[in-house]
């Protein structure tokens, strides 16, 4: 167990964290090229989750993303309090959060972000993301055909007036660095032209089955990094976010050949291709050997250039997390947030 005060101790069979992929951001900062989802779905007891967090320190993670919507910063709090209390150094970790939808307005950024702050025992956040570009929300567990009545679509100026703010918390020193999730090409063209502090990460979802390549490479071609949220395909969604068409990479035949020859689970490889491609995945697990199997998959064996073009070929355009429960009209299809056409979908 990992003792309450004294020297920090990894695990023995811990992953040396300086054998994990970093990414480079635009202000010369690194960030762990893997990190550790905390999002639990609506299955996972937030203890759980904090548990984990404790359990992927120990094993060699650095990188933790969180949430305030994910209900449970509180409590991962906790566990950064005890592995502070044994000697891990805050500058070793990497820690995100995200703004949630109903927290946009002028007067709600800051004080959100301090709540997340003080409630990860935290006096600064690695990087602070707008969750979603759209002030809509839902409550709870609901499911897929819940609408908030005061649903709106996305304005750019109304965003921007989020982000002036997003831009306050890096200038007082809540955050180093600030970035977006859930974004398209045409919004991330109007952030990029009238943004004073540009956003060094785009949070997205990405997987063999989602590999989005248009939008990548033009983060790529930004300076903005790309990290992955599903990455194996979220078997673990909540069922408002599962529909009949979904298709699960890990069950792939050629992600399951490649496993075969690793002599690793499927999941290891889509983590271990996304690492390759220059994206950063976050997968959430509570299980102690399938964290260590996914950051022991990205620090060895890499894919072989030919099994990186089979991975290639295989996207199939399917987005697992599609969103409805953002959409601000009746009679809307899910495609109206992702701006399918190249332009933003208009009200």
């Amino acid at each position: 167990m990992l003792a309450q005060t004294g020297p920090w101790k990894a695990a023995e069979d811990a992953i040396d964290p300086a054998l994990v992929p970093q990414r480079r951001l635009q202000s010369g900062a690194l960030m762990p090229a893997v990190g550790l989802g905390t999002y639990g779905s609506d299955h996972v007891p937030h203890d759980a989750v904090a548990a984990a967090v404790k359990v992927a320190a120990e094993i060699g993670y650095r990188h933790f993303d969180c949430a305030s919507v994910y209900g449970n910063e509180n409590q991962i709090g906790n566990s950064f309090d005890v592995l502070f209390q044994a000697g891990l150094d805050r500058k070793e970790i990497w820690v995100t959060s995200k703004l949630w939808n109903d927290k946009h307005g002028e007067d709600d950024v800051i004080a959100s972000c301090e709540k997340s702050l003080a409630d990860l025992r935290l006096q600064y956040l690695d990087l602070y993301l707008v969750h979603w570009p759209f002030p809509n929300h839902h409550p709870p567990h609901c499911d897929v055909s819940a609408r908030n009545l005061d649903a709106v679509p996305y304005l750019h100026e109304n965003y921007m007036r989020t982000w002036r703010k997003m831009e306050e918390l890096v200038d007082r020193g809540l955050v180093r660095h600030i970035g977006t999730s859930n974004m398209t090409i045409p919004k991330m063209k109007l952030l990029l032209r009238d943004a004073r502090i540009k956003p060094v990460v785009n949070q997205m979802e990405l997987h063999p089955y989602f590999q989005q390549p248009e939008f990548f490479a033009f983060l790529q071609a930004n300076g903005i990094e790309a990290v992955g949220y599903s990455p194996v395909g979220s078997p673990a969604r909540p069922e408002r976010d599962r529909t009949p068409e979904d298709l699960a990479p890990i069950e792939d035949p050629v992600i399951r050949s490649i496993a075969r020859r690793l002599g690793v689970h499927p999941a290891v490889v889509c983590l271990k291709w996304a690492v390759q491609r220059g994206q950063s995945p976050i997968p959430f697990s509570t299980n102690r050997e399938h964290m260590l199997a996914n950051l022991r998959g990205v620090t060895t064996d890499p894919l072989t250039a030919e099994e990186m073009m089979a991975i290639e070929k295989i996207d199939r355009n399917c987005r697992l997390i599609k969103g409805q429960v953002f959409l601000w009209k009746e009679n809307q299809s899910w495609e109206d947030l992702w701006d399918m056409n190249g332009e933003i979908t208009p009200p």
